[in-house]
């Protein structure tokens, strides 16, 4: 029986992949560094300290990654602030979900990001533990913040189900020992072997519903 649901953030509850593509190329072109179109793919799911220390050592800014990462954060958060892309059906289905299980986020957001996007949302009560992997030792692929979300919740990993959209946090998600529905990423699809790790695809956030967590019967 599953006991708690963890979602992801960016790309499950926020259509924001792209945001942070703009943000960072935007600003390693401003600053003069080396910007390539598989920089975004490489950094997806990476917490903010492998982010920045990527952004400076292979992007080459010459600013100190913790200089960098506060740059990128503030920068986020006025694109939060002029619009919040939320995902269809977004909010729906953490309410839906919340009515039932206990729920987590587990986000490779920064945490003053992923508690605007939950404040402005309205969602923040939905949540029992919110989850940054600049608070774990490693950011996805690894499971550390998975697991971290799981021990907050009080819940054994593989009695716990996590919603992904990308091929990092959908491994991440299975190493932790949980079952996975994948939402597709529209801008960065998971690779086709990486998706076969998942239980259950999502076409919509119209099916994450109750039932369709208590089809998923852990091992």
């Amino acid at each position: 029986m599953i006991e708690a649901v963890v979602f992801d953030m960016d790309g499950v509850i926020v259509d924001t992949e792209q945001v942070w593509d703009d943000v960072r190329e935007q600003l390693v072109r401003e600053r003069g560094g080396r910007w390539h179109d598989g920089a975004q793919a490489e950094m997806m799911g990476m917490s903010s300290t492998e982010w920045s220390r990527y952004m400076h050592e292979e992007l080459g800014l010459a600013e100190p990654p913790r200089e960098i990462n506060d740059e990128v954060v503030q920068r986020m958060l006025a694109r939060y602030r002029d619009d919040l892309p939320l995902i269809d059906g977004a909010v729906d289905a953490v309410r839906r979900l919340a009515a039932e299980l206990p729920l987590a986020v587990a986000s490779s957001s920064n945490r003053p990001l992923i508690e605007a996007v939950l404040e402005r949302a309205e969602i923040a009560g939905e949540f029992a533990a919110v989850v940054s992997s600049e608070e774990v030792a490693r950011g996805k692929p690894a499971p550390d913040v998975y697991l971290e979300a799981a021990r907050q919740l009080g819940v054994d990993p593989r009695r716990a189900a996590a919603v992904e959209d990308s091929s990092n946090g959908i491994r991440a998600a299975h190493a932790a020992g949980m079952r996975v529905l994948a939402f597709p990423n529209a801008h960065y699809p998971p690779a086709p072997d990486t998706l076969a790790l998942a239980n259950v695809v999502l076409r919509s956030l119209a099916e994450l519903a109750p039932a369709a967590i208590a089809a998923l019967d852990p091992a």
